[in-house]
């Protein structure tokens, strides 16, 4: 099982530029505006991943247990990540990457 450091601050979106806010309920790790992320964490909240691409949102799943799930593929290692959706992530956007095919890992 993979351990969990929980971070939680605001930031300035690297793809869209707008400022995200903290989560204040859990960790926030990616843009609630565009979805997009960065690729720091091999674990999440370590910072230990080297790559820094950008994380673009290609699919979502929705999992019983955890709700809709972002499924990303990094522009600049290709390695596919998922996170959790946030309740304040863009719906329109959750909604138009639900209907794309989830890549195999």
């Amino acid at each position: 099982m993979s351990n969990f450091t929980e971070i939680d601050e605001e930031f300035v979106c690297e793809h869209c530029g707008k400022k995200v806010e903290k989560l204040n309920y859990s960790c926030r790790d990616h843009c609630s505006h565009c979805l997009y992320a960065k690729h720091v964490d091999i674990n999440p909240g370590d910072r230990l991943e080297t790559c820094h691409g950008l994380l673009r949102p290609i699919a979502v799943e929705n999992n019983p247990k955890k709700g809709y799930v972002i499924v990303y593929r990094c522009e600049k290692c290709g390695k596919i990540r998922k996170n959790v959706a946030a309740k304040d992530d863009s719906m329109k956007l959750i909604i138009s990457l639900s209907g794309n095919p989830i890549p195999n890992e």
